[in-house]
C-alpha cells in the first residue's frame, strides 16, 4: 500500500464523515459503502453522547466536521509534501489517547497510519465508541489497512515506539514505563490570549469560540486572559453573551455553582455574568465556567514572560502581537501541521 493509497482512503473517510458534520444529519448519494456503515455510525454518536455528558451532538458534530474538512486531497498532500512517506519500514507504535473532546487523539492515529506504520491504540473510557468504528471504514475503503489497527483496553505490549498523552501525573508515570522506548509524551498544556483593549467585538465574540467550545476541556480553549493595567471587562462580557444557554446544560451549571460557591466562601474577588466567572489569578489552568486574567505592564515584559512559559502553553490568541499568534476564534480549527505541543509526529514517524 503506498502513500496514495492511504492517502485515497482517509478522504472516503473524510466523505463519509461530510454527512454527520452538522446538527442534521444528511445522508449523501456518492459515499462509498454508506449502505454498510452509515446506520452503525450514527448508532455510535448515539452511544458516544449517551456515555458522556461532556459530548453533545453539537459538539461530537463540530468535531467530525472538523476532520472531515481536514480530510481531503488538498490539506492531506498540502501537509506530507515534503515527505517521503513511500518508504517507509512499518513499525508497530502504541497510542495512548485522552479523552476530554471527541475524537481528541485522531490526529496520532492518521500520522501513524498515513506514515505507513501499524497502530496500536489504547482509547480513553470517556471516548471509546467513534474511532474503532472509522476503523473499520478505513479497512473496508483500503484493504491494505486489514492488519495495521489493533485496539486494546489492556496494558500495551510489543511495540516499537509511544505517543502517549495524558495529565502531569500520568505524564510522570509514562516517561517512567515507556523509559527504554521512543516516544512522545505529552502532558497538561492551556491556552491563553493577550488583549489590548483595542479588539473589536467581532474580535471578542470570536475569542469565545475559543473559551466555551468544548465547555473549555481541550488544551486549545482559552483558560487565561492577559490584559493591560485598567483593562474594562464590560465590551468582553457583553461579546460573549450569546453563549449564555450553556448555563443549560447540567454538568457546566454544576460545575458553575461549586466553583463560584468556593470563590464566594474564600472571598475571593472575582467578575460574573450568570454563565461565566473572571477571576485574576496567575495560574494558566482555571476551573470549568472561570477564565482567569492577569494583567500586564508592557508588551515587551509579556512576550518573555509567555517564552519562559511557553511548556505549558499550547495556544497564544492574540492580533498583530506575536509571531506564532493564532487568530481570535481559530483555536479549535487547526491544521494537520499544527501539531500538539509543537512536535511534529511526522518527523517523529519517519525517524523511528
Amino acid at each position: 500500500m503506498n502513500l496514495e493509497q492511504r492517502i485515497n482512503a482517509f478522504v472516503k473517510l473524510g466523505d463519509f464523515l461530510s454527512q454527520f458534520s452538522n446538527e442534521v444529519i444528511q445522508k449523501k448519494d456518492n459515499v462509498e459503502h454508506n449502505d454498510v456503515f452509515f446506520d452503525g455510525f450514527k448508532h455510535q454518536l448515539k452511544l458516544a453522547e449517551e456515555h458522556n455528558g461532556w459530548f453533545t451532538q453539537e459538539n461530537i458534530a463540530f468535531a467530525v466536521k472538523g476532520w472531515a474538512t481536514s480530510l481531503s486531497h488538498e490539506h492531506l498532500n498540502t501537509w506530507l509534501r515534503t515527505y517521503n512517506l513511500n518508504h517507509t519500514k512499518p513499525k508497530k507504535v502504541a497510542i495512548i489517547m485522552a479523552g476530554n473532546i471527541p475524537l481528541v487523539g485522531f490526529h496520532d492515529f492518521l500520522a501513524v497510519l498515513i506514515s505507513g506504520h501499524h497502530v496500536l491504540v489504547k482509547q480513553s473510557s470517556n471516548d471509546k465508541h467513534l474511532l474503532p468504528y472509522l476503523a473499520k471504514y478505513l479497512e473496508y475503503v483500503e484493504i491494505g489497512f486489514k492488519g495495521t489497527i489493533a485496539f486494546t483496553e489492556n496494558n500495551i505490549e510489543n511495540f516499537d515506539a509511544v505517543i502517549a498523552t495524558g495529565s502531569n501525573n500520568t505524564a510522570r508515570y509514562f516517561e517512567y514505563y515507556f523509559k527504554g522506548k521512543t516516544s512522545i509524551i505529552r502532558n497538561n498544556r492551556n491556552s491563553v490570549a493577550v488583549l489590548t483593549g483595542k479588539e473589536t467585538p467581532d474580535d471578542l465574540k470570536n475569542l469565545s469560540e475559543d473559551i466555551f467550545r468544548y465547555y473549555g476541556l481541550g488544551c486549545r480553549n482559552v483558560s487565561k486572559l492577559f490584559v493591560p493595567k485598567g483593562y474594562n471587562f464590560d465590551l468582553f462580557f457583553e461579546a460573549v453573551y450569546h453563549w449564555h444557554p450553556i448555563i443549560n446544560k447540567a454538568k457546566y451549571a454544576n460545575n458553575y455553582d461549586y466553583n463560584k460557591a468556593v470563590y464566594l466562601m474564600s472571598e475571593f474577588e472575582m467578575l460574573e455574568n450568570g454563565f461565566l466567572m473572571i477571576k485574576e489569578d496567575e495560574s494558566l489552568a482555571s476551573p470549568i465556567a472561570t477564565v482567569f486574567y492577569e494583567h500586564y505592564d508592557s508588551l515587551e515584559i509579556l512576550k518573555e514572560k509567555l517564552d519562559t512559559k511557553k511548556d505549558q502553553i499550547q495556544c497564544i490568541v492574540s492580533k498583530g502581537i506575536l509571531e506564532n499568534e493564532i487568530e481570535f476564534g481559530a483555536t479549535q480549527k487547526p491544521q494537520l501541521w499544527d501539531y500538539a505541543d509543537d512536535i511534529n509526529s511526522i518527523e517523529f514517524l519517519l525517524e523511528i
